[in-house]
């Protein structure tokens, strides 16, 4: 993705504004809208993803054994 910005915008400003500068600005629009949204996308949660449902967080007993909050019930332990 960060090429494809670096791409737009070399050449917008070495090639596109010589015939159209309106074009080359707005490639360059493009290039600036793509990192957000690169940033937006690659973030989203996954389906399974439930860690804020934990219901281990709340648990005031986390201390104690087979309440640990770095090693879960159900994974084995060493």
């Amino acid at each position: 993705m960060m090429g494809v910005c670096l791409g737009l915008f070399v050449m917008a400003w070495g090639v596109v504004r010589f015939f159209s500068v309106g074009a080359a600005i707005g490639m360059c629009v493009v290039a600036m809208v793509i990192p957000p949204a690169a940033a937006v996308f690659a973030n989203k949660r996954d389906r399974d993803d439930d860690w804020w449902d934990d219901p281990r967080w709340d648990d005031p007993k986390w201390d104690e054994p087979g309440h640990d909050r770095d090693r879960p019930d159900h994974e084995e332990r060493p």
